[in-house]
């Protein structure tokens, strides 16, 4: 046995005296005045801790049923539960004390409760700690020894509160962050073609990888009449929901302005004074813009700051479509340049954000576009379909399977 019977006087009894000669400092904690609750079937118990608790700047609340210690922690706040594991109902066992743990930690698995009893074994004492009580007291008890667990014990409680609060706070955050997230991503998504249209005397084919974060890239191809199409490749600077939003607006410049009779540079004038004007200046979009001549096999373009697509003329020539000027949503006033180049059947076009190229492997290397033009050169004789299968493997392949951007393509090649 632990201790005497919980009936024998010596076991319970603190004088008055003894408790205000050994009066030890307040506890401390968040709150000013801590308030403990006590359960003890015994009155004078019940006297003796609220008169020494009392004297410590404590308020105190007693019942003397597991019920009514139930009752109360349903309806008010405590920092502190102090119990007794036996009750009238059952005096030894200590059943009633381990059930009513079972119940507060229920309703409530921050609140610190500290068992007393004068009748136990080490099965009980292990049993009450696995059901939740945070400490053990047994009587006749040393007061200093009681006051130090409950000062322990009440900052313990403060620090899981307030760690439980964070944690809820943080959740709550993640959660609306995580719906913003889905919300960005549908936009992206409704925003980006589902099919390119069929252009005659040309092979078109795309891809887009959504990486973790949702990103700003967008692509468009469009039919603008019987002999012209225009197609264009963009990448919001940014993440999330701002980038998403920034994107539906190129997007629907782009749509307003694009026509076969405005040619690329204009285009790009003119959808870079709209992003000016409805942004503030501190995001800014790479953009390249095509205007495809599908009867003369011309192709006129500006590259407005974006990764440079890849030409490769015929089997072995290679360049880099770099001319336009500046990426839009910086300098309003800004003229851009356009450039026409011959677009032969055997050719092949690469568009691509850099999500392709500043894709990296385990080792932190990049795919970069030495390794993207070495794959169009190893492969030139696939279709556009098969190439744009061909380096999306390629890339997942080198990136273990995770982006840390979005992966955009489209390939563009002469129709046979």
């Amino acid at each position: 046995m632990l201790a005497a019977n919980k009936h024998s006087s010596a076991a319970w009894r603190i004088a008055p005296e003894r408790a205000a000669s050994q009066a030890l400092a307040p506890a401390t904690g968040s709150q000013a005045i801590p308030i403990a609750l006590i359960a003890d079937d015994q009155p004078d118990i019940l006297s003796a801790l609220r008169l020494l608790l009392k004297s410590q700047g404590y308020q105190t609340e007693a019942v003397t049923s597991a019920p009514a210690a139930l009752e109360a922690i349903k309806n008010n706040k405590y920092d502190v539960v102090l119990m007794d594991l036996n009750y009238a109902r059952d005096t030894t066992s200590g059943q009633e004390g381990l059930d009513l743990i079972s119940s507060i930690r229920a309703l409530d698995d921050t609140l610190p409760i500290i068992a007393m009893t004068a009748w136990g074994s080490i099965d009980l004492v292990v049993e009450a700690m696995q059901r939740g009580v945070r400490d053990f007291v047994l009587k006749p008890w040393d007061n200093k020894h009681l006051l130090n667990i409950l000062r322990r014990q009440i900052e313990s409680g403060y620090s899981g509160r307030e760690l439980r609060r964070v944690e809820t706070a943080r959740e709550k955050v993640n959660q609306r962050f995580a719906r913003e997230l889905e919300e960005a991503r549908q936009i992206q998504q409704e925003l980006l073609p589902k099919n390119l249209p069929r252009l005659a005397g040309f092979d078109i084919a795309h891809a887009w990888r959504p990486a973790r974060e949702v990103g700003g890239d967008y692509f468009d191809v469009m039919r603008l009449s019987d002999d012209f199409a225009m197609l264009c490749i963009a990448d919001v600077e940014g993440k999330g929901m701002p980038a998403a939003l920034l994107m539906s607006n190129l997007q629907a410049a782009v749509r307003a302005c694009a026509s076969e009779m405005t040619p690329p540079s204009k285009l790009c004038q003119r959808v870079n004074r709209i992003i000016c004007e409805n942004t503030a200046g501190h995001k800014f979009i790479t953009f390249f813009y095509a205007l495809v001549d599908t009867r003369g096999g011309r192709i006129v373009y500006t590259n407005a700051g974006h990764c440079a697509p890849i030409l490769m003329k015929g089997r072995e020539s290679f360049s880099f479509l770099k001319d336009g000027g500046a990426v839009l949503g910086v300098f309003p006033d800004w003229e851009y340049e356009q450039r026409e180049i011959e677009f032969s059947p055997e050719d092949r076009l690469l568009l691509f954000t850099d999500g392709v190229t500043e894709a990296r492997d385990g080792d932190g290397e990049e795919f970069g576009e030495d390794r993207l033009k070495n794959l169009l050169a190893d492969n030139r004789d696939l279709d556009s379909t098969r190439l744009n299968r061909k380096i999306v493997d390629s890339v997942m392949t080198f990136s273990g399977g995770t982006l840390e951007d979005d992966m955009t393509l489209i390939v563009l090649s002469g129709g046979k």
